[in-house]
């Protein structure tokens, strides 16, 4: 049995600018959330924690709630909040 997944990690605004690219590819343990997918971008890339609160989460092109749990194979989106007018 398997104690990894692998996902698909697609960045937007404030969290590609801090990782300089528009996804990455990330191993994580099973059992994984998307709120902890943040917490780990969190913990390299300290200056995203202002925006941890506001950042809303996709997973497959479906809008789910932080404790959600990732599945081999996912795309997960973090959607930060975006100015516009």
């Amino acid at each position: 049995m398997e104690d990894t997944i692998e996902i698909t990690l697609k960045l937007f605004a404030v969290y590609q600018e801090a990782l300089g690219v528009e996804e990455k590819p990330l191993t994580v343990p099973v059992g994984t959330t998307a709120g902890a997918v943040c917490d780990r971008l969190i913990v390299d890339y300290p200056e995203l924690a202002r925006w941890k609160e506001l950042t809303r989460f996709g997973v497959n092109l479906q809008f789910v709630e932080a404790n959600t749990l990732l599945n081999s194979g996912d795309e997960l989106v973090l959607i930060p909040p975006v100015s516009g007018g």
